[in-house]
């Protein structure tokens, strides 16, 4: 994907007062923070987090009340809460914050600041996927609420691998005293720098002038930001004209492609198995032996050579205690169900083929938060799947160059279909929209 442009539509990333929490008013910062409110396995993830710390994000994020209405409500009353006793605060001066997240040999780095919104007809920043418009309208409703982006969106650009412009200004950062300094239960540490120095932030904007991003993760917030400004009319949007995200050049810090897996609530595994039986040669299905790991190696076996290449579409089922791999596809069923109007590349994802053929040719399946829960890990959503008797579909993690083709193609795949990582915490820093 070209990611350059002309400095009249490149990317705008301006500084903020960030909201934080104060160290010494919560048990710690670890306890405090969250993963984004898409990946936080509910219930089980959620009330584990609420109970890690009275102040958690995830009361932020996921606040649980009878309504939608009362949820976003209590959301905001949490807040003002939190601003009056001090456990949030806003830093002394606007910033871009540097980020880093590192686990073993694993290091992310990026820049978190308030992003210029724009539409993607105006090729700046690429979505990739399909939307919810349930998910958007709730989101957009607790934002309304709160007056507050509360979690970054995770969006990549591609610089020139070298330590120049802003990948400079970040190794120059990390270098210095942190704000903050902490590591999350799942082994990675954090560490955050607040970047003021107007020659510093200069270099930021010169940079990234010419750059076009996509959205790596936060399709949906990203939808909300969008939303919101329309809300508001150009005199007066001010800060509802920008949203908060982490940019990330991939060519300095690649990320990671993850696949997002799908729980099918309402359908046993055996009522799965018994539909796909019902087409004859719709697809070869095979009951494996052995553990997740020995299942997930079987699938990823149906990945050949070492191209990436795929020798068709392939899926694994659980629930019943046991793993089936669903595999090689009839040719004419594909024909039959998946879209033509769209590149090769779109029809080939696994997902394309999840959506159009297997949920809603033969399992008949609407797309619908009761019907389906999208899940990043693989054990949860297996767990989830076999204590309620439903069926988990696990798929194969999507190449970033298919990704990124796709994108430039103005093509959007099907929504979570991806799961770009590692993600930001919630939870590190904030941005008020009510602080201009």
């Amino acid at each position: 994907m070209d990611t350059t442009g002309s400095a009249e539509k490149g990317l705008r990333l301006i500084p903020f007062r960030g909201l934080r929490y104060v160290p010494e008013r919560v048990g710690s910062l670890a306890a405090v923070t969250s993963p984004p409110y898409d990946v936080v396995v509910r219930p089980d993830g959620l009330h584990h987090l609420e109970s890690a710390d009275p102040h958690n994000i995830v009361r932020l994020i996921l606040p649980q009340a009878a309504t939608a209405a009362d949820r976003h409500r209590q959301a905001a009353e949490t807040l003002r809460r939190w601003l009056a006793e001090g456990i949030l605060a806003p830093d002394p001066e606007p910033a871009l914050y540097v980020y880093e997240q590192r686990n073993g040999d694993l290091l992310q780095r990026g820049v978190i600041g308030a992003l210029a919104l724009s539409t993607p007809e105006e090729g700046v920043v690429l979505p990739h996927e399909d939307v919810m418009p349930d998910i958007v309208e709730d989101r957009a409703a607790l934002m309304r609420e709160t007056a507050t982006n509360l979690e970054p969106l995770l969006l990549t650009y591609r610089g020139e691998g070298s330590a120049t412009g802003t990948t400079a200004v970040i190794e120059r950062a990390v270098r210095r005293k942190s704000l903050l300094s902490t590591t999350t239960e799942d082994g990675f540490s954090h560490r955050l720098w607040s970047v003021t120095d107007p020659a510093e932030l200069a270099e930021i904007e010169k940079d990234l002038a010419g750059r076009q991003a996509l959205i790596a993760d936060g399709h949906h917030r990203w939808a909300t930001y969008l939303r919101l400004r329309e809300e508001h009319p150009p005199s007066a949007a001010g800060p509802w004209a920008y949203g908060l995200v982490l940019l990330v050049d991939t060519a300095r810090y690649p990320l990671q492609v993850r696949a997002i897996h799908r729980l099918l609530h309402r359908l046993p595994v055996e009522d799965a198995l018994a539909a796909l039986r019902s087409v004859p040669g719709s697809f070869r299905v095979r009951t494996l032996d052995g553990k997740l790991p020995e299942a997930l190696e079987s699938l990823s076996e149906t990945v050949t050579g070492g191209t990436g290449d795929r020798a068709g579409n392939a899926f694994l089922l659980a629930g019943d205690g046991r793993f089936h791999l669903v595999d090689h596809p009839d040719p004419e069923l594909l024909a039959g169900t998946v879209p033509a109007d769209r590149p090769e590349e779109w029809r080939a994802l696994d997902a394309t083929v999840l959506h159009f053929t297997l949920l809603d040719h033969i399992w008949k399946i609407p797309d619908a938060p009761d019907h389906i829960s999208y899940i990043h890990d693989t054990g949860a959503v297996v767990e989830q799947a076999e204590r309620h008797g439903s069926t988990a579909v696990l798929l194969h993690p999507v190449r970033e160059e298919v990704v990124r083709e796709l994108a430039r193609q103005a093509v959007t795949m099907p929504r979570k279909s991806t799961s770009f990582g590692p993600k930001p915490a919630t939870g590190l820093v904030l941005r008020s929209l009510a602080d201009g």
